[in-house]
């Protein structure tokens, strides 16, 4: 599908650098850059739901099973 957009002129010369760089299309590297981007927000989007199941039915996790992982993880965010 065709789609015309506006661009900072910025981007758009990065983008093309790139795309000289990559020897792709520039159609492919903004198929490629906006598939990526779409696949991140969806990625946020099951988090999300994951967030939301577990927050109306918590995971019981047995005490010495949390101690452990404790210990293993340590500082470690997620």
């Amino acid at each position: 599908m065709k789609v015309a957009i506006s661009l900072p002129d910025p981007v758009f010369y990065a983008a093309e650098q790139l795309a000289s760089a990559l020897n792709k299309p520039r159609s492919q590297l903004y198929a490629e850059a906006v598939a990526e981007y779409v696949g991140a927000h969806g990625a946020r989007d099951i988090t999300q739901r994951l967030n939301l199941v577990h927050a109306i039915q918590p995971s019981k996790i047995e005490p010495a099973m949390a101690a452990a992982q404790g210990r293993v993880l340590g500082d470690e965010a997620w």
